[in-house]
């Protein structure tokens, strides 16, 4: 019997499980919900156009409606907002935006992947300033648009996190000063501190106005910005990039279980604690490849293999999810930052016992030019070798966090590094790889077995 599957969001979530689901079943009604005007794009591209490192909005456009229906027989409706999920009769309540109109669709499977909002931060008077977020295409697409017609000159972004950093360099490359304010002691605040001390000076370098341990208070009558240090800035408009939290009203109000991170509770077949509802994407709660625990993390990888695993499942191929690991990376004008897994300040809130190796070095071979510094540090366990964690900083930080990566996925200690036989040629690295190091240097603090 054919399965009528509705898919609620687009984007990495909702566009590729209908692509991977049409891969698998040729035969499934699949129809996409989607309230904006654009199904699928590159989201993580945004500040790329917006900085004119992508010259082109449509570069970013990686399927529109009509391609999913010719190529692949799934029809995507845009600007229909789905308004509610009722269990008890197995359908969705529908807003056309087209046609203002409301309707009833009915589904064997559901696939919840709304995403995420932004949080707004709690800034007095914020109805006083430009304020924007960048979410989505149509985000994108008012802050470019605003940016030229108001002849905006200077920024204050609210966050210093993935998002800010990024928005940092994009803006300066488009000649608008920069002012960053940061809540905690340190940008990017989920690395080492004396990591994040090189994206920092990386950042003062580029002529980027740091205000650290500190909030936008309030939004004054002169439209200046007062911080809660007591210093007063100027800015033409606000980017607040504090973070988001997962869209999970519709799974809230349709009694669906959300976790302790606050996304919907899915098990690692991506369903629901409804058999005929699966939910994926930045909207649930997973759980961490490290230590089992519950997590919730915001990555593109995560909601495409997500993706895969509802899909298997809902032709009755199941696969198991296995966890995330929170693999991460930003680039930061010439520096690169990139992570994986826990970092010290993680290990020690849950208690967990850990030794650590760092290794500062150069990216490859240092007669060969262009050498720069490379720092690699690693968090592991002394009684068994169980990597915990990593972090770079530097070019070629991407390199050697996804080697570790990949030895963390396939159950590699952290002496096994020393063993991993990694391409070398003076321009990319050296006979012994940044990584063979810290495995070697990580024997010292292994216990005798």
């Amino acid at each position: 019997m054919t399965k009528k599957v509705l898919v609620i969001g687009g984007v990495a979530g909702g566009a590729t499980f209908a692509s991977q689901l049409r891969m698998l079943d040729d035969q499934a009604e699949i129809i996409v919900f989607e309230k904006d005007g654009t199904m699928s794009f590159a989201n993580c591209g945004l500040p790329y156009y917006l900085g004119g490192f992508v010259k082109e909005k449509e570069h970013l456009i990686a399927a529109t409606p009509e391609s999913f229906q010719k190529d692949k027989n799934i029809e995507v409706r845009i600007r229909h907002e789905v308004i509610s999920i009722n269990r008890d009769k197995k359908t969705v309540t529908v807003k056309d935006h087209i046609l203002n109109d409301t309707y009833d669709e009915h589904y064997d499977k559901l696939v919840y992947s709304p995403g995420a909002v932004p949080i707004v931060p709690d800034i007095k008077h914020l109805d006083r300033g430009n304020c924007y977020s960048l979410r989505s295409f149509k985000d994108m697409l008012k802050l470019d648009e605003h940016i030229t017609q108001k002849n905006y000159q200077s920024v204050c972004l609210v966050g210093g996190g993935f998002i800010g950093l990024e928005m940092a360099e994009n803006f300066k490359a488009r000649g608008i000063k920069v002012h960053l304010v940061q809540r905690s002691q340190h940008v990017l605040n989920l690395l080492e501190p004396e990591f994040s001390n090189i994206l920092e000076d990386e950042l003062l370098e580029n002529d980027v106005d740091l205000h650290l341990s500190s909030t936008v208070k309030q939004i004054n009558e002169d439209h200046s910005l007062k911080l809660s240090d007591g210093s007063v800035i100027e800015a033409d408009f606000l980017l607040l990039a504090v973070g988001i939290k997962p869209n999970t009203h519709l799974a809230e109000h349709a009694g669906l279980s959300i976790g302790t991170t606050g996304g919907v509770k899915v098990n690692e077949y991506m369903q629901t604690d409804d058999e005929h509802i699966y939910a994926i994407g930045d909207v649930i709660e997973s759980v961490d490849f490290i230590t089992g625990k519950p997590k919730q993390v915001p990555l593109a990888w995560v909601a495409h293999r997500e993706a895969y695993i509802a899909a298997r499942h809902i032709i009755d191929n199941p696969i198991p999810f296995k966890g995330i690991l929170g693999t991460a990376i930003c680039k930061v004008f010439e520096q690169t930052a990139a992570v994986v897994g826990h970092n010290a300040f993680s290990l020690e809130k849950m208690n967990l016992s850990f030794e650590t190796v760092e290794l500062n070095a150069r990216q490859h071979a240092g007669y060969y030019p262009g050498a720069a510094k490379l720092s690699l540090i690693v968090h592991f366990s002394s009684e068994n070798g169980k990597i915990f964690g990593a972090q770079a900083v530097g070019p070629g930080a991407d390199k050697r966090i996804d080697v570790i990566s990949t030895a963390i996925t396939g159950g590699l200690t952290v002496d096994d590094l020393q063993t991993l036989e990694i391409a070398y040629a003076p321009p990319y690295s050296s006979p012994k790889d940044p990584v063979n190091m810290i495995g070697y240097k990580a024997m010292k603090k292994l216990k005798k077995k």
